[in-house]
């Protein structure tokens, strides 16, 4: 007996299917998709989740001095000439970051291998590159998923079945995290 649906792809196809589906129900909160992938897509999502929780406050905070260019009023770098070169201006912050632990680290990455990257871009702005600005999955589920499923022994999604696809009857069922 099969450990897993094969649903209908190869092995490569059904990989990059999950994937597709995990990064999205995790960015969106909700999926609508077949019965079929819907449990396969359950699976992997409340791993990850499960992840999330246990290495939530796994992490130390630290000091660290970094150099952040002086800007003006519009928003520009202030450039002054030393030896006849124009040379950004700098000042000295100090600013607090996260350092994860070795643990939280290698959940971290396990995470990575499951997600996609995902792109944010505006309505409005359309097909501007500059406009776009990545979205760090695993930081929301740390910071996000992690603080509120910590009381919750798993369970962490639910699915709903909507009725039958018309061309072939499979069952269509909105996946969503409770």
């Amino acid at each position: 007996m099969a450990m897993y649906r094969k649903l209908g792809k190869k092995s490569d196809q059904r990989i990059a299917l999950l994937r597709n589906q995990v990064t999205q129900l995790l960015y969106h909160g909700k999926i609508e998709t077949t019965e079929a992938r819907a449990k396969e897509v359950r699976k992997i999502a409340e791993h990850l989740i499960t992840l999330a929780v246990k290495e939530k406050d796994n992490f130390d905070e630290i000091k660290v001095t970094a150099k952040v260019a002086k800007k003006d009023k519009d928003g520009k770098r202030i450039k002054e000439v030393v030896d006849g070169k124009k040379v950004t201006q700098y000042d000295e912050v100090e600013k607090t970051v996260k350092k994860d632990q070795p643990s939280r680290l290698h959940a971290r990455r396990q995470m990575l291998k499951v997600l996609y990257p995902v792109v944010e871009v505006p309505t409005d702005a359309a097909g501007k590159k500059a406009a776009t600005k990545k979205v760090d999955l695993t930081a929301k589920l740390f910071d996000e998923y992690a603080a509120k499923y910590a009381s919750r022994k798993g369970g962490y999604t639910r699915i709903v079945k909507i009725g039958e696809r018309r061309g072939d009857g499979a069952m269509k069922v909105i996946l969503e995290l409770v």
